[in-house]
């Protein structure tokens, strides 16, 4: 799986810009620029390790192509872990395509997609986790997406899963030393000890499988469902979140049938607000089919804002809706945040909660700093160290079911070779996170999400 042959592609996005860099890896890439590199006064120049340098690009008839500045990295220092060439020309199509083609005429191929990062894992400069993690590096649009990528990318969720590995393979070890002295009756494992340590690696993973949803959500946007019942300020919250006029705003109750989606980042983190059709039951088919998303919404929702009249009386149909809502939902993931909507006008109650008009701004900004609050305080909980791939979320699910499974073998108090064939499942699971287990289809899936020349 390892190429010796030398790539090369356009590492910046395409299109015209004010430059372009084209990157090349492989045995002859040092060889193969200095063979088209000039010094301004036209002799041959010699590249030198991470040493930046001024040249001019010519083909094999001396045609002038472009003045560039070229840098190399010498293998094993560099990003694939072989030798790189990286040149920053104009940002002319023309010219990316002229030095693509004069590459590949002196023996280069155009890069696959990911190619640069698969060689990087195949040359042991990152684990497979790592290189995933460039991908998310790329595509972060916030700062916290940016901040677990980076984390990721630099091994902090890496060293997490060789931890876990580690005291896998440190239990495997000592059943399987048991092995070797069946015939002496000889136990190495305690089996109170046994215990005790799988359900501290049951817990990790178990807090690795849950941090996923709020993992996922940092990279796509946290999910803000407002919900609440007709004529309660909703499409009015939404606007004045947002700062502008994105729902139609009625007195007329069931306005909103369907859900509105917008995203917004503040401070920092992206949230995905999705304004609901009202929480009631009609004889219009339409407005139920509403009712029944903004539903749905909440079940997906990180963050549920329950939004209500403050000038209406706290009754006990309120109280019903926020029982529907959390019968309807698993609230052990969700934050619930009680918004009582169009303080501007006169009312006796203050209730506990967000006291807000949405029509003048007030409390607003409050509601928005809760939300990034606790979000933050989801981010603490797991020490920053979270599941955002759900490649990775279903591995450790599997991890999580073998592990279930050694626990039961432990409980029926099997023989060490028959528990320890279920460690090595949850064994190979976590490898194929990392990139210690892997598979031509593994690695197809996970470097096809890469652009060209990353």
């Amino acid at each position: 799986m390892i190429n010796d042959d030398t790539i090369c592609a356009v590492s910046t996005p395409s299109g015209v810009g004010g430059i372009a860099v084209i990157r090349l890896s492989g045995q002859q890439s040092k060889q193969l620029s200095e063979r088209y590199l000039r010094s301004l006064s036209g002799k041959r120049i010699s590249l030198c390790d991470r040493k930046a340098m001024y040249a001019s690009v010519v083909s094999e008839e001396g045609g002038f192509i472009d003045d560039v500045v070229a840098t190399y990295f010498k293998s094993p220092h560099s990003y694939t872990g072989d030798d790189v060439v990286e040149l920053s020309c104009h940002g002319s199509l023309y010219v990316q395509q002229r030095l693509l083609q004069l590459f590949v005429d002196g023996g280069a191929r155009i890069a696959e997609a990911g190619e640069f990062t698969m060689r990087a894992f195949m040359n042991g400069r990152m684990n497979l986790s790592q290189a995933e993690a460039v991908a998310d590096l790329i595509d972060s649009r916030s700062q916290m997406s940016h901040s677990l990528a980076v984390s990721q990318m630099r091994g902090g969720y890496a060293k997490e899963l060789e931890h876990l590995r580690q005291e896998l393979i440190d239990l495997a070890a000592l059943l399987e030393l048991e092995l070797d002295f069946s015939d002496e009756d000889v136990e190495f494992a305690n089996r109170q000890r046994l215990q005790d340590t799988l359900n501290v690696l049951s817990g990790k993973v178990q807090r690795l499988v849950d941090s996923f949803q709020i993992g996922n959500a940092f990279k796509q946007g946290v999910p803000v469902a407002i919900v609440g019942r007709p004529n309660a300020g909703k499409s009015s919250l939404l606007n004045a979140l947002l700062s502008e006029e994105r729902a139609i705003v009625s007195e007329i109750p069931g306005t909103t049938r369907d859900t509105i989606e917008e995203t917004m980042t503040i401070d920092g983190i992206t949230f995905r607000f999705i304004d609901t059709a009202g929480l009631r039951h009609s004889a219009d088919p339409i407005e139920n089919m509403g009712f029944e998303r903004a539903i749905r919404s909440a079940q997906q929702a990180r963050i549920i804002l329950f939004v209500r009249n403050v000038t209406v009386p706290f009754d006990a149909l309120a109280m019903d809706d926020i029982a529907y809502i959390t019968d309807r939902c698993d609230m052990n993931n969700k934050h619930l945040f009680f918004v009582h909507n169009k303080c501007d006008i006169p009312h006796d109650s203050t209730p506990p909660g967000h006291i807000v008009s949405a029509k003048e701004g007030i409390g607003v900004e409050e509601l928005k700093q809760s939300m990034v609050k606790v979000i933050r305080n989801d981010v603490d909980r797991n020490d920053g160290v979270m599941l955002t791939n759900m490649r990775h979320y279903e591995a450790m699910q599997k991890v999580l079911a073998a592990l279930g499974e050694v626990q039961k073998d432990l409980d029926a108090d099997l023989s060490p070779d028959l528990v320890v064939i279920n460690l090595r499942d949850a064994l190979y699971h976590l490898g194929t996170i990392t990139g210690t287990v892997t598979s031509e289809d593994v690695l197809s899936s996970v470097f096809s999400r890469f652009c060209i020349g990353k």
